[in-house]
């Protein structure tokens, strides 16, 4: 009970991804197998559709935008401010996560990174952007790898050539793809940290103290 406690949001998130997943890969088939149906096309089973440019060009597509939603705001907020929003640091006070590193390296307590200092400190202190902005340079290439997959079938069906990964990444189609996304994640945002000025939710870290002013930064 203990692990279930100290660990409920990452296995609920992670179980709510898992079954999200599930859903989309089986409605997805359903969706995919009427359209090879409707065409004529030799049909595939349900292994084969998770492993086709159909299903994964549509998953990486989302995690694509949820990666640059994170790596964007986990980057914007260490330097831009939004006054009353408890999604930003205070603007006119110091925040304890601007506070240097290299103060504590002779503290037992701290990261491994912090001790050792110089590059490895450097890239530890930025780890959290590097990480998320990695994770969506990679789902960006695969989204664009099975996107370009999936525009191919679509073509063979039509009886036309296949495309190359080159000509998809200059194409409308795939831009339309990940625009579309993209403009959703950066407006979310904005309407999270816009709404946190006024409204609270009473025992979340994402908001502010229920009776606290509407001009005050933080949780």
């Amino acid at each position: 009970m203990r692990t279930l406690r100290d660990n409920g949001l990452s296995i609920i998130l992670a179980t709510a991804s898992l079954l999200t997943i599930g859903g989309m890969l089986v409605t997805g088939y359903f969706v995919y197998y009427h359209e090879l149906v409707e065409h004529g096309a030799a049909q595939i089973g349900l292994a084969a559709y998770a492993a086709s440019g159909h299903f994964l060009s549509s998953l990486f597509e989302n995690w694509e935008s949820e990666f640059l939603q994170m790596s964007a705001y986990v980057m914007l907020t260490a330097f831009l401010f939004q006054r009353g929003s408890a999604e930003s640091k205070d603007p006119d006070e110091p925040a304890e996560q601007d506070e240097d590193p290299a103060s504590r390296h002779n503290d037992p307590d701290v990261p491994w990174p912090v001790r050792i200092g110089g590059l490895t400190r450097f890239l530890y202190s930025y780890s959290l952007g590097i990480a998320l902005g990695m994770l969506f340079l990679v789902t960006f290439l695969l989204h664009l790898r099975y996107s370009a997959k999936a525009e191919s079938a679509e073509a063979l069906i039509h009886g036309q050539p296949p495309i190359t990964m080159v000509d998809h990444l200059a194409s409308a189609q795939f831009w339309f793809e990940s625009l579309q996304n993209w403009q959703s994640e950066f407006l979310s945002t904005a309407v999270v940290v816009v709404l946190s000025i006024f409204l609270r939710f009473k025992g979340s870290p994402e908001s502010k103290p229920v009776a606290s002013s509407h001009r005050e930064t933080g949780a």
